[in-house]
């Protein structure tokens, strides 16, 4: 046989080598594992245990709720208030907010409003007093308003004002201008009632010095009284 024949044999008959001859073990492909760097797995377990611990404090606050007392209704500054003015409400306080504990509900009744209230707020400390806007050595003397002599800012409890004596009427007919300046004496409002119907009078009490609540009562009875509102930072 010659060589050409042998090497056809032993590659087959369609070039496809035959098993079991000359046919060696295939080695698998190499895998190069990863280096692992403990310095990145480090930080990734630390970012997951911040981020699972943001977690839990912001489930916590939102989950904890204080009961507070709120406004349910308009109060004037000086106003008693009463269980009707007031509300409850569960809310998730701030600790730098500073409010009311529903639980200490009844200690606040019967005191006075020290700002406005609206409705709707949280109740803080501060914004309650036991104290009277009438003061010691002051007398009170309502006066009565026509619609003419109204201010057109609302008057509240607490506002300043001045109790200015004008001429009666008859002095004022003759036409003389006197250069004496109108006497006038320092007052504050306690409350002022709603119009009245038909009149629309509105009734203020003003509280004055004890010395002048005579004088006070003497010209709201004459007639010749009216009230000047002072300004916010005047005295």
């Amino acid at each position: 046989m010659s060589k050409t024949k042998e090497r056809v044999s032993a590659a087959g008959a369609h070039g496809i080598p035959v098993q079991g001859q000359g046919a060696g073990p295939v080695a698998p492909p190499r895998v190069s594992a990863r280096r692992r760097r403990p310095g990145v797995i480090a930080l990734s377990l630390a970012l997951i245990a911040a981020g699972g611990a943001g977690v839990a404090v912001l489930v916590l606050q939102v989950g904890h709720r204080t009961q507070a007392v709120t406004v349910v209704r308009d109060v004037q500054v000086g106003q008693v208030l009463t269980e009707r003015d007031l509300g409850r409400a569960s809310v998730a306080l701030d600790p730098a907010v500073k409010a009311v504990r529903a639980d200490d509900l009844d200690e606040v009744v019967g005191q006075r409003a020290a700002v406005e209230l609206r409705p709707g707020s949280l109740l803080a400390p501060s914004q309650v007093t036991r104290d009277s806007l009438v003061r010691p050595g002051e007398q009170v003397v309502p006066i009565g308003l026509k619609p003419e002599q109204v201010p057109a800012s609302a008057l509240m409890p607490g506002q300043k004002v001045r109790l200015v004596h004008v001429p009666a009427q008859d002095a004022a007919d003759t036409g003389r201008t006197s250069a004496v300046a109108p006497q006038t004496l320092a007052g504050r409002v306690v409350k002022a009632s709603q119009a009245a119907p038909g009149t629309g009078v509105v009734v203020v009490d003003v509280a004055t010095s004890a010395d002048d609540g005579p004088t006070v009562a003497a010209w709201v009875s004459a007639g010749t009284l009216r009230l000047v509102l002072t300004a916010p930072d005047g005295s």
